[in-house]
């Protein structure tokens, strides 16, 4: 498996880094490609040429896979892609936060919200409580003050939880 990840640039900058890769002399005046990244590892900026462009580390909403072939008939997968460089014009916003809300296609739009499940309301005390319950459950003890009733359901919300992640 390959590591990969995704690269989204504005049109301008395409133009010129498919120039770069389709010419085989050195007159071109984009000679270089470079991309680096500050010590939060999210915020960095990408070089070409002498022209310098901010750029985010971004993580999808989803797992992407990549697939290539060599005979033109039989698809090999090479990678999970979970992230996206996104590199912006100078005077664009950076976005502020770290989960890109849409995907790269049209129909995955805003895919987080209208594709998965939300998060169940649970109140954190009751989740310390029943925890600390099964600990001693499973260490031979009892659970303390506890209704049957409570602690199945929240078994149950608790089991749903960590298969949906």
């Amino acid at each position: 498996m390959e590591e990969q990840f995704i690269l989204r640039v504005p049109p301008s900058i395409a133009e010129r880094i498919e120039r770069l890769l389709n010419e085989n002399s050195s007159s071109s005046e984009d000679k270089s490609l470079d991309l680096s990244f500050s010590e939060d590892g999210r915020s960095g900026t990408f070089v070409i040429g002498n022209d310098h462009f901010p750029a985010s580390l971004l993580d999808l909403p989803c797992v992407l896979e990549s697939y290539k072939t060599y005979d033109d008939s039989v698809l090999i997968k090479t990678a999970d892609i979970g992230q996206m460089i996104m590199v912006r014009e100078e005077g664009d916003t950076a976005p502020d936060v770290v989960e890109y809300r849409h995907g790269l296609t049209p129909p995955m739009r805003d895919a987080r919200k209208r594709r998965f499940r939300r998060e169940p309301d649970l109140n954190p005390e009751l989740v310390r409580r029943v925890e600390k319950d099964l600990l001693n459950i499973m260490a031979g003890g009892t659970a303390e003050n506890v209704d049957i009733l409570v602690l199945l359901t929240s078994l149950l919300l608790l089991n749903k939880k960590k298969k949906k992640v």
